[in-house]
């Protein structure tokens, strides 16, 4: 009797398994349509718009940029004027600077003319105690505020960020990215294009500075990574942009916004408490929590995304950095899942809870257990002597193609709505790291993300050190001109 129950249930997971595949060919497939039909509509868009005016324009709304900064003493004067710098009409810069133990106070005073102030504001969002807040004495620094707190981490310097601003946008930035001088006007539009609904927050696409030249805190040329890590990092977002967050804004379904550069209204975010200084993902519970907001309200709203290449960031060529980098992330994803799980399969959250939700509960939190569990199921048919090497060989082949076309589509994707990557080597390279990630670098990624889901069991928190390399060594390669 227990083998034929074992049996019954080695049956039932091999049917589920099969099911699940074809259910994520399916979505995927979806994903690729909507996100084609969005990105031809927003590059039909971007042919008529002079963004010049939108720079100028006495009606658009204000924005305060926040910049959170934790022991950038290296780099924090060359950052701080690049966001100076950006074209914009109504702007101000907001960098927090969250209880840095290096000298990052004292060069923000002498390069920047700081002067201590009494500062007047309402503390709407509770956070860690502001020891002082400097404006500069030079009028050409006037947009800079400068606040120094105690440390509480990202999200609570966020916070405090939002108290002090003055405008009715706020833009959540890492303060060691580099940012296009018209991404704010960029950035706004669809605050200004929508009528019906109030828009709530907008992403902006996120691309890779590693290896590219760059000048006057500007990316002049863009090359792809040396290494085959930080490669394949240029095609996963380019699938994770390009594809899925174009797709899921044009059903307005989208739960994330990447916090290296993210537009919010400043109202709705105050009325839902700011960010969530308890987890590691505040982007994405944020995110969810305005949504939940509006939709309990009963309030029309949407959630914008941007595909146009706005903000460029380092990210980890080595390969432990890389794995506390998605042990946090997919911790920060299960926090965040489990803060909101009312929401999961719940009509009363329309295709928020019915379709969103439930996609990242499934296809997002739960896939890498999934694949393990594949694993163990395999080796327990080949145990068993069940196993069919033509099934496995048909349905293994059947993913892979699946996998390196997407990869692919991604690829075209960028080169038709943005041609960055101009040079002929560096897409040969990007065609090699889609044939070998499913091989080799998806099996590192899924073992590092069921990590994450041992240490949320385990109750283990923290961000985890992230070593950066900076930008220095592109920055100082000579730039032709």
């Amino acid at each position: 009797m227990y083998n034929l129950l074992f049996d019954w249930i080695l049956h039932f997971m091999g049917i589920f398994f099969l099911l699940y595949s074809f259910a994520v060919i399916l979505i995927y497939m979806v994903i690729t349509g909507l996100s084609g039909w969005e990105l031809m509509e927003q590059i039909k868009k971007n042919k008529f718009v002079d963004y010049k005016d939108v720079i100028t324009t006495p009606v658009g709304p204000g924005v305060s940029i926040i910049a959170p900064a934790y022991n950038e003493g290296k780099t924090i004067v060359q950052n701080v004027r690049s966001l100076l710098s950006l074209h914009y009409s109504k702007f101000e810069v907001i960098v927090v600077n969250d209880g840095s133990k290096d000298n990052s106070m004292d060069i923000l005073i002498e390069h920047f003319d700081l002067k201590k102030t009494a500062y007047a504001f309402e503390k709407v969002i509770s956070t860690k105690p502001i020891k002082a807040i400097y404006r500069s004495s030079n009028p050409s620094f006037s947009k800079l505020t400068i606040v120094d707190k105690e440390n509480g981490g990202k999200a609570d310097a966020l916070n405090a960020g939002i108290n002090i601003s003055s405008k009715e946008l706020i833009a959540s930035i890492d303060v060691d990215c580099i940012l296009a001088n018209d991404s704010i006007a960029r950035m706004i539009r669809p605050f200004l294009e929508e009528t019906r609904k109030k828009v709530i927050a907008v992403g902006g696409g996120i691309g890779i500075a590693n290896n590219c030249d760059i000048k006057d805190g500007t990316v002049v040329r863009y090359r792809v990574p040396e290494t085959t890590l930080g490669r394949f990092q240029v095609v996963e977002y380019f699938r994770s942009f390009l594809l899925g967050r174009m797709a899921w804004s044009r059903v307005n379904g989208l739960l994330l916004i990447s916090g290296a550069f993210g537009f919010f209204d400043k109202e709705t975010v105050i009325k839902v408490g700011g960010y969530f200084p308890q987890t590691v993902g505040e982007d994405m519970e944020l995110v969810v929590r305005m949504r939940r907001y509006m939709e309990e309200q009963k309030l029309p709203y949407k959630v914008g995304f941007v595909s146009d290449p706005l903000c460029w960031t380092e990210v980890p060529e080595s390969g432990e950095i890389l794995k506390r980098q998605r042990n946090r992330w997919m911790r920060g994803t299960i926090e965040t899942l489990q803060l909101h799980k009312t929401m999961n399969f719940n009509p009363k959250y329309g295709f928020l809870g019915m379709v969103s939700f439930p996609f990242w509960s499934i296809f997002e939190k739960n896939a890498p257990l999934i694949e393990l569990i594949g694993v163990l199921y395999t080796f327990v048919l080949i145990l068993k002597g069940d196993f069919s090497a033509l099934y496995f060989i048909g349905l293994f082949t059947l993913i892979y193609v699946f996998s390196v076309m997407l990869s692919s589509l991604s690829i075209f994707f960028e080169e038709l709505a943005f041609n960055r990557y101009k040079h002929k080597g560096g897409l040969r390279k990007l065609i090699i790291t889609i044939l070998k990630e499913p091989l080799l670098i998806h099996p590192r990624l899924m073992w590092w993300c069921i990590q994450g889901h041992w240490n949320f069991i385990k109750g283990k928190g923290g961000w985890g050190e992230m070593v950066r390399t900076g930008f220095a060594r592109s920055t100082n390669r000579r730039v032709k001109p």
